[in-house]
């Protein structure tokens, strides 16, 4: 009886994920800041506070659910 196999992320690549989806959402979210405050001051600290929280925050979601076998599988 042969195991299925567990193909396990690395954390640089959680790492690399992470990082190419900030910067799209840095783009959004400064596009949104502009579009709304008009203040290049404002829409840049807006952008900085909450995409250094949400890399975090991604970072941590992708690791938790690295450890989650439900729904993996080969082909």
């Amino acid at each position: 009886m042969s195991k299925t196999p567990v193909y396990v992320e690395s954390r640089s690549r959680s790492i690399v994920k992470s990082l190419v989806y900030r910067v799209l959402s840095i783009l959004g979210i400064g596009v949104l800041g502009w579009l709304i405050t008009r203040d290049i001051r404002e829409t840049t600290l807006i952008t900085v506070v909450f995409q250094a929280y949400l890399t975090i925050l991604y970072y941590v979601y992708e690791r938790v659910w690295n450890r989650i076998n439900w729904g993996r599988g080969t082909k």
